[in-house]
């Protein structure tokens, strides 16, 4: 191969047609081709083209800010977008409301699968993930409004189980990023907070008899890369763009760490103690479910304690987190990093991080708890016109042997105060989690009974178990009335499980402002 063509953002805006199936790299604010989306928005504002494109990705990408994924949010640009998860660009959801364009929300494993079968010519991706749920053709096939109308998931039995089919189609442009580019647009990927799905997404788009352009942050000399960190090689290359160091960030607003990257090891932090709270009671109680040597992955927000709880307890080290990006041991970040790993142990390709995920290598997740429904059916990718999306929920909620969800049992101003080792509601929050039928079912608690799953709902008033016959109340936490704060803050009655005349308590250990000794344990 002779040397790479280096292009300016415009020549790459200039690439795409009216009509083209494009994608972008990214996850969440992370590893997003800042400067090729910043070119192919201007292109489209100074001259009506392109028009009508189909985009899609994977995971999620953007800030709600307006980058990342939302420079593509204007009327005409694009016909139909298909994404794992929305919530980063509200602006494309508002568009999908509005009957704007086409939208698709389809498990975020499934479309990974998709790219390396789209690069493989295979007629599409056979799974059962998502079967059950709103990503089922028989519950509306991942449809976001009334202009969708193309079936782009279908069923099929095989051997006399049910499977879902993502029939695979042509990608014509990617735009991908990376750290380094050599003169024969060898990429490499060393500062990127994870590999993500770019090996597989350049294969897709070559075979498709696409166009590949990667933003890099240099051109380099060529034979200087390490090979063993080359992730898109130059023969899937078509052109490259040098990067200005404003639009090719690790992560949108953050400066590069190489310890989220794997380029070093970032020294070991102190454990810090967490004052009790609503959240901490939900993660001392989630920890109760670890067991030695746990393969695990955590959600935001409320199951992001259990990992902390576990680091003051002292047995951080027991469990190994990961997450969907692909990120395998270390400590998961937040915020705008989210994907990416302090220390990692390791860093795998994302298609390859749902392969183990799908076939129920881990032991135990806990994810978030935003709607429940006396069936154990779980809301979290819609509510009324917010589109979050499902991102890798229905993948790992579906497949993991023991699943806990953790969260709050009211949202909206609830206050809670944790004292004399009691919880007391000071303020009730104004919306009901536990609802008689959720809006969307992102998990589908009949499929997880069929399947033998441990299923576990755990709140900071209460714990609910899943049965063949609907939700259970097994547990109540010290200081809690069950009518008054339980009963009638639900939409529906579970099935109550008493011993001697009452409902059991949660561990009194949770509400103690004083170690568990789980370590012990």
């Amino acid at each position: 191969m002779g040397k790479a063509k280096i292009i300016s953002p415009q020549e790459a805006a200039a690439l795409l047609r009216d009509g083209d199936t494009f994608t972008t790299s990214g996850f969440v604010a992370s590893g997003i081709p800042e400067t090729l989306n910043k070119a192919v928005e201007q292109r489209f504002l100074e001259t009506g083209h392109p028009r009508d494109l189909t985009y899609v990705y994977a995971s999620s990408q953007g800030n709600r800010d307006g980058r990342g994924g939302e420079h593509y949010a204007h009327k005409g640009l694009l016909k139909r977008f298909i994404a794992g998860h929305w919530a980063t660009v509200p602006a494309l959801a508002a568009m999908a409301m509005r009957n704007e364009l086409e939208g698709y929300n389809l498990a975020q494993g499934a479309l990974c699968h998709l790219f390396r079968d789209i690069a493989a010519h295979k007629p599409g991706t056979i799974t059962q993930v998502g079967l059950g749920t709103f990503v089922d053709p028989r519950n509306g096939g991942g449809k976001l409004n009334s202009v969708t109308t193309e079936d782009l998931v279908e069923l099929l039995t095989i051997r006399g189980k049910e499977y879902l089919f993502y029939p695979t189609f042509p990608i014509h442009v990617a735009l991908l990023r990376g750290t380094y580019a050599d003169e024969k647009g060898n990429v490499t990927m060393e500062k990127e907070i994870a590999t993500l799905e770019a090996t597989s997404v350049a294969q897709a788009v070559k075979n498709s008899g696409g166009v590949v352009v990667v933003q890099v942050e240099e051109v380099v000399r060529s034979g200087s890369l390490d090979p063993r960190l080359v992730k898109i090689p130059g023969i899937y290359v078509d052109y490259v763009v040098v990067a200005p160091p404003e639009d090719h960030q690790q992560s949108l607003d953050c400066s590069c760490n190489c310890a989220l990257s794997g380029g070093l090891r970032a020294p070991d932090g102190e454990n810090t103690h967490l004052s009790l709270s609503a959240k901490k009671v939900i993660g001392r109680r989630g920890a109760l479910e670890l067991m030695p040597d746990a393969v695990v992955n955590l959600g935001v927000g409320a199951p992001e304690y259990v990992a902390a709880v576990a680091a003051e307890e002292g047995i951080g080290e027991q469990m190994t987190l990961t997450v969907e990006s692909g990120p395998v041991g270390g400590i998961p970040q937040g915020g705008l990093q989210f994907g990416s790993t302090l220390n990692a142990d390791a860093i795998l390709d994302q298609p390859y991080q749902f392969d183990f995920y799908d076939g129920g290598g881990l032991d135990l997740a806990y994810l978030g708890l935003a709607q429940c429904d006396q069936h154990g059916n779980i809301n979290v990718s819609r509510f009324g016109p917010k589109i979050a999306g499902c991102g890798g929920f229905i993948d790992i909620s579906q497949n993991t042997p023991r699943v806990c969800f953790c969260g709050t049992f009211t949202a909206d101003g609830l206050k809670v105060r944790v004292q004399d080792g009691a919880v007391h509601i000071d303020l009730e929050g104004r919306s009901k989690k536990f609802l008689r039928q959720v809006e969307q079912v992102t998990f589908s608690g009949d499929m997880a009974v069929q399947n033998g799953q441990q299923v576990i709902y755990i709140t900071e008033r209460c714990v609910f178990r899943l049965k063949p016959d609907g939700l259970h109340l097994t547990e109540i936490a010290p200081g809690i009335d069950l009518q008054r704060d339980i009963l009638d803050q639900m939409e529906f009655e579970p099935v109550i499980e008493y011993k001697d005349g009452a409902v059991p308590l949660m561990d009194l250990r949770i509400f103690q402002d004083a170690p568990m000794g789980l370590g012990r344990d």
